[in-house]
């Protein structure tokens, strides 16, 4: 049978992990000692009552005296403000008619506006039925005027285009 090697510890090596001989050892005051060999650097972390992290490896890494657990907890907060922070941004539709109504049209700018307000996209669609296929420039004029009402606010990513039986234009927040 053969021996597994031992897995490598996630993170940085710490106190008896660091294998180099010599160290370029950083105290917990900041104070920069130099170039140093292991066992000093161990003893001045055991001193301080502190830990020996590795925190930038390489033929001779450099180690700093601190409190490992605090770090690491300091590392974790950070990640997850950081998580809190982001924001993915989705694509929401917004399907019209041609011949929409006055009102229909100011309930769907509404909902529209409050998309672009959470930082969403939004792909206007036209959906042309029957005879209406004969009269696209009433499309035409209707993403017109939706990108003339939010032209302070937004941009267009993708221009008006027509596929098929739909007319299809596609806005950002700015």
């Amino acid at each position: 049978m053969s021996a597994q090697p031992a897995k490598k510890a996630k993170g940085p090596r710490i106190n008896r992990d660091i294998t180099s001989p010599k160290v370029l050892l950083v105290l917990d005051t900041g104070e920069k000692k130099g170039v140093v060999p292991i066992e000093d650097a161990l003893a001045a972390a055991r001193a301080a009552g502190l830990d020996l992290v590795e925190v930038a490896p390489g033929e001779t890494p450099v180690c700093k005296v601190l409190d490992f657990g605090k770090m690491r907890f300091e590392n974790q907060k950070k990640k997850a403000a950081n998580r809190k922070n982001q924001r993915t941004q989705t694509l929401k539709e917004i399907k019209m008619r041609p011949n929409i109504d006055v009102h229909d049209y100011g309930v769907k700018t509404k909902a529209m506006q409050k998309f672009f307000d959470r930082g969403d996209k939004v792909k206007v669609t036209i959906r042309f039925r029957g005879r209406e296929m004969a009269h696209m420039d009433r499309g035409t004029d209707l993403l017109a005027r939706v990108k003339e009402d939010f032209a302070e606010t937004t941009k267009v990513e993708f221009e008006p285009k027509t596929e098929g039986r739909m007319m299809i234009m596609v806005l950002a927040p700015k």
